[in-house]
């Protein structure tokens, strides 16, 4: 039986934020360094916390293990507490408790080593520094197109004209790779390359001669263009999809951010040239994108975006050319995640 995704989300964002918490400790205290510019991780392992969402029993027993382990420690701080009150009722309890921890850590099902520790690197634990965001994608693509395509090609589908090249093929970087590899350490991958481990022979070059910020931004349309091809392929995004942070101009509050609506509920519309705008929805925060000066005016939307950088970033989004993206409806929650899409405002037309 497969286990509430709000449990594990909670458990692995828990353990990801007590290894955050061990760097920045670690750091403050002087005993570790900086790698672009952020707290280098100290150790040569980490918990492989994501592997919480691909492997459910793994991830059971991970929490049951959790539960024994909390029940545990509160038995032998009541034993403790017992111990210390020191009254004669409860001379024989604490003993009674400390046996039931050890009994709980004996019987725990505790999860496979292989599987609960992975190899790290200093920056396994780096977040992008920058936002998710329009330009950042835009950016990112025209840097793989530069220093990237010849190998991974301009698809990333890893068929490049240098592919054949390498000692090992590039992988498909258009599917779910992406989410099950921390961002810090494809920072990683990306900067210094790749070696076999048995051998160490080089598979993939590093990329010394690019910024840091160009690597993320590198990430950021990797990312992008993988949630079109699986958008393509799946119908939906089965993955989670940012909306990319843009500037908008809105009826209330003149030009802000895209993440300044957090907490709102947004529709965005890819108006096809002077069509004009969907009339307003009290459900959602309308943002319109692509209509011209006259229709712009004439419908006078919540919000207006004339960042040149959005159309692309969502149309790899979509997994469409530009050109195509016209007409499309992507619908936001609260917190900035794309739910779902539709083309055409056909009445009765459900989002997908």
């Amino acid at each position: 039986m497969a286990l509430p995704t709000e449990i594990v989300n909670g458990v692995l964002e828990a353990l990801y934020a007590a290894q955050l918490a061990l760097r920045d400790a670690w750091h403050a205290l002087g005993l570790s360094g900086t790698v672009a510019q952020q707290p280098a991780w100290p150790f040569a392992q980490r918990l492989a916390a994501e592997r919480l969402l691909q492997e459910p029993g793994h991830a059971r027993r991970v929490i049951a293990t959790l539960a024994c382990i909390a029940a545990a420690a509160a038995l032998v701080l009541t034993a403790l507490l017992l111990a210390v009150l020191r009254r004669r009722s409860a001379r024989r309890w604490p003993l009674a408790l400390a046996a039931g921890a050890a009994a709980l850590l004996a019987f725990a099902p505790w999860p496979s080593a292989m599987l609960l520790w992975a190899p790290a690197v200093p920056t396994s634990l780096h977040r992008a520094p920058q936002a998710f965001s329009a330009q950042s994608i835009v950016q990112g693509q025209a840097v793989f197109t530069q220093h990237c395509a010849q190998c991974h090609g301009a698809d990333a589908r890893g068929e490049g004209p240098l592919a054949s090249q390498l000692s090992r093929w590039p992988p498909n970087l258009a599917g779910g790779l992406l989410w099950k590899r921390l961002e810090g350490e494809l920072f990683w991958r990306v900067r210094h390359g790749l070696r076999d481990a048995r051998s160490g022979t080089q598979t993939m070059p590093g990329a010394p001669a690019l910024s840091d910020a160009q690597i993320w931004s590198v990430l950021d349309f990797l990312q992008a263009r993988a949630s079109g091809q699986m958008l393509r392929d799946m119908g939906a995004w089965e993955r989670p999809v940012r909306l990319p942070q843009s500037l908008l101009d809105c009826r209330y509050g003149g030009r802000r951010s895209s993440d300044s609506l957090r907490g709102q509920r947004l529709q965005l519309v890819l108006a096809a040239g002077d069509a004009a705008a969907p009339p307003e929805d009290p459900r959602w925060v309308t943002v319109v994108l692509g209509a011209s000066g006259g229709a712009a005016a004439q419908a006078a939307p919540e919000c207006l975006s004339r960042d040149p950088a959005l159309l692309p970033a969502l149309a790899l989004l979509l997994g469409v050319a530009p050109g195509q993206a016209a007409g499309h409806r992507l619908f936001v929650d609260r917190d900035g995640w794309l739910r779902a899409r539709c083309r055409g405002r056909r009445p009765g037309r459900r989002a997908t």
